[in-house]
């Protein structure tokens, strides 16, 4: 792969630092050490600048070369999951309830890489804004940088940003214009009929039997209200009432779940709908609804011109690009930062390893050189030297 020698040569020195994130995993904004090592590291290398803090627990480091008053933002994610670790490896998480099963441990890395690379060169012509996040998973940190000035206070016209992708061979590169991941959205429903005993069903109003129905007619939002060329999810993962018997009518039931879409029409349609045949189904059976919609994430939207660039920066690194690969489901909080700035976000294959937020995860270290060299490539290509 013709990745950059440079990064070939650092290979092992950044498994090292991928490794040490990997046994101290943090959560959402908690990430004091990783962004301590960050921070640290950043000023090792030189850069221009340094601020810790920046969306809380954000961390932004600065390499200037050159006149031009061009600034290109690369983004990393820091937060590992809450969750246990069962891959057996020595360098496995020492923090119970905690592991980095989505491989935000090599982003941070490969970022690092990149940024010691650039600050050694300075082969680029314009400013170079590094920008190492807290809280991808749930927290929305990505908003919390932008509302904190990441992108104001350093001028930031174009980020850029990646994520591996298991399933997908080392040296491979995924990406598309438009949406690349969905919206996120999240509801709680709660069901109130009329408890009483499970034998006398006709003296209450069956709490289950009515949210039930609520759980069947909301599967019809996405079938009938929402234009089949578009594409939607919205599934009740949770049902739970207070009875924990067999002879007892609930007086309530909860319902919780989520909402995907790429389009913010639809987003709004779903929604509406939603409240509506919740409210008008448990009525139907006698119960009552109450309907709490939470926006989360928006939709992933790469621009056109930004994807192109990120696709050139690919193929000069990387040995295959698919350059029209599907959307898909699950969001990614950088959409706050493409909702902010042009840019465009990139799947970077992690070879034939389990899926991310799986037990068993691990990121893949020969994808390292290959992250790097991207980084850097896309640097040089879009601030080039005159």
């Amino acid at each position: 792969m013709p990745i950059k020698n440079r990064f070939a040569e650092m290979h092992g020195e950044i498994t090292e630092w991928r490794h040490d994130f990997h046994q101290h995993p943090e959560i959402l904004f908690d990430v004091h050490r990783t962004a301590g090592v960050v921070a640290e590291k950043l000023r090792e290398f030189g850069c221009d600048e340094v601020v810790e803090g920046i969306g809380i627990t954000g961390v932004v480091g600065v390499i200037k070369a050159g006149t031009s008053d061009r600034v290109i933002g690369l983004r990393a994610d820091m937060d590992a999951l809450p969750m246990d670790e069962i891959t057996g490896l020595d360098y496995a998480s020492k923090t119970p309830g905690a592991m980095h099963a989505c491989g935000h441990d090599g982003h941070t890395a490969m970022l690092l890489g990149a940024a010691k690379y650039l600050a050694e060169t300075r082969n680029f012509d314009g400013t170079v804004v590094l920008l190492f996040q807290p809280a991808e998973e749930g927290g929305g940190g990505g908003l919390k940088m932008v509302e904190d000035g990441a992108m104001d206070r350093w001028n930031v016209q174009e980020v850029y940003g990646l994520h591996n992708m298991p399933g997908t061979p080392v040296g491979e590169f995924a990406i598309r214009p438009g949406p690349m991941m969905a919206s996120a959205d999240e509801f709680d429903i709660k069901v109130t009929g009329k408890g009483g005993h499970a034998a006398v069903p006709h003296e209450a109003v069956d709490t289950t039997l009515a949210a039930s129905h609520v759980v069947v007619a909301l599967n019809s939002i996405v079938s009938r209200n929402v234009d089949p060329v578009k594409h939607a999810v919205l599934t009740v993962a949770t049902f739970l009432t207070e009875s924990d018997t067999q002879n007892v009518i609930p007086q309530t039931a909860k319902l919780r779940g989520t909402v995907r879409c790429f389009d913010a029409d639809v987003r709004d349609l779903i929604e509406e709908r939603l409240t509506a045949v919740a409210k008008a189904t448990a009525e139907a059976y006698g119960a009552t609804a109450e309907v709490n919609y939470h926006r989360g994430y928006p939709p992933t939207v790469n621009a056109a011109e930004q994807t192109q660039y990120a696709i050139e920066a690919a193929e000069a690194v990387g040995t295959k690009v698919d350059a029209d690969t599907p959307p898909i489901m699950p969001a990614e909080d950088f959409s706050y930062m493409l909702e902010a700035r042009p840019g465009a976000y990139i799947f970077l294959g992690n070879g034939d390893t389990p899926m991310c937020h799986h037990p068993a995860y691990d990121f893949d270290d020969a994808a390292i050189p290959l992250g790097c060299s991207f980084f850097a490539e896309l640097i040089e290509r879009r601030l080039p030297r005159a």
